[in-house]
């Protein structure tokens, strides 16, 4: 009941957003900048400990108030899925396979960068996933988060928090103005299993393509929901193991191992 009783925290919150709704989308040649990344921007600005605006008594109780706003995100987008399941079923495995990129990608890409970078195990935890909360959860119950590996995930974790929807909004729409990939294939890729991202880059696809509006939510909701579902499981028993194999080969391939 104490969120309910801050007025401070609800007159900056409505503020912040009268704002950078009348800022409104703005579009600078290929990349749409949405009224979401201005208003990261400027939460991220007035959350500044130096600038007194706002107290950690306040921070805690706006991260109590974004669970609850991610819970209506996912149902409203969960409510898209029912109209379009013709088209998500006619996807057939195109929505399994799109979640071997989530982590994949990270790996075969990440990892190494990381590794010849100098990282050690915390390489192992920051690329294995999109190091979300679940996969901080598995990350936790395997080696804890006081480890080398939990410290890989939490710094990866926050890094998603503050700078993913910014950049996967550009990413999407920078790739979408391309026109090299399906506005569907896009909205998929967009379920990354983390609400705020998906909402950022399918705000993004939408953008490009309202009159597929509709169907390219209800894609977009299908694969996030499928990470979060199926992505546990892939996470805990390929992901993770994989990650920890390839950082001792990829130890070895930079001559690293005495490291």
């Amino acid at each position: 009941m104490e969120i309910l009783k801050d007025w401070k925290l609800h007159i900056i919150a409505l503020l912040v957003v009268v704002v950078c709704e009348l800022i409104g989308i703005i579009k600078l040649g290929m990349i749409v900048l949405l009224p979401m990344i201005f208003a990261m921007v400027i939460g991220g600005i007035i959350s500044i400990p130096k600038l007194k605006i706002l107290s950690e008594g306040n921070m805690k109780r706006a991260s109590t108030v974004m669970t609850v706003s991610l819970m209506l995100l996912i149902a409203k987008l969960g409510l898209d899925i029912g109209p379009n399941l013709n088209h998500i079923f006619n996807a057939k495995g195109a929505l399994i396979f799109q979640e071997v990129g989530h982590f994949f990608g990270t790996i075969l890409f990440g990892l190494p960068i990381a590794v010849a970078l100098g990282m050690g195990r915390e390489a192992v935890g920051a690329t294995y996933s999109v190091a979300r909360e679940p996969n901080i959860a598995i990350i936790a119950d395997k080696y804890g988060l006081d480890s080398p590996e939990g410290r890989g995930v939490m710094s990866m974790y926050i890094c998603g928090t503050l700078f993913g929807a910014i950049w996967i909004s550009i990413l999407t729409t920078f790739i979408g103005q391309l026109d090299i990939l399906h506005p569907y294939a896009l909205a998929m890729g967009a379920g990354v299993g983390s609400g705020s991202m998906m909402a950022a880059s399918t705000g993004s696809i939408v953008t490009l393509y309202p009159e597929m509006e509709s169907s390219i939510r209800a894609y977009a909701a299908s694969a996030n929901l499928l990470s979060s579902i199926l992505g546990i499981y892939i996470y805990m028993f390929f992901s993770l193991p994989l990650a920890s194999k390839m950082y001792g080969v990829f130890r070895r391939l930079f001559g690293k191992d005495k490291g």
